[in-house]
């Protein structure tokens, strides 16, 4: 299996704080994929980790997603596709460190959106995520 991440000379490559945000194309080839619904600031109890915080939960999102992935034998390494769903995209584009600390680690193509409202008014970042188990 094989994973190629291509950033086209012809398409803006977009970074904040020196860091890529994304793959612009990523190229899989493989058998197993693996889907992780949205994941939201959570603990494994169901309490929301730093209520409005979104650093801290960006934080939280990328150990839920790394524990999804882990359950399914799979990394953040990993990943092909991410959907982050932010109530402030100003406030998300603060934190970019954090999520280079995860997303970075496999630079999959992203897309972000900002939104009204999550599942809960402390919630402020959401992702969902696949990924292509190496064979």
């Amino acid at each position: 299996m094989t994973i190629e991440k291509i950033q086209p000379d012809k398409l803006f490559k977009r970074a904040v704080g020196g860091h890529v945000l994304y793959s612009h194309v990523v190229v899989a080839s493989g058998e197993r994929l693996v889907f992780v619904s949205g994941q939201l600031a959570r603990d494994k109890d169901g309490q929301i980790v730093g209520p409005k915080d979104m650093r801290a939960q960006i934080k939280q999102v990328g150990e839920n997603l790394k524990n999804a992935l882990e359950a399914a034998g799979a990394t953040l390494g990993d990943l092909v596709k991410t959907t982050t769903f932010v109530t402030d995209i100003d406030e998300f584009f603060k934190h970019v460190d954090v999520r280079h600390n995860y997303l970075g680690v496999g630079l999959p193509a992203s897309t972000t959106v900002e939104v009204r409202r999550l599942s809960h008014p402390d919630l402020v970042v959401e992702i969902e995520a696949m990924a292509i188990l190496r064979a």
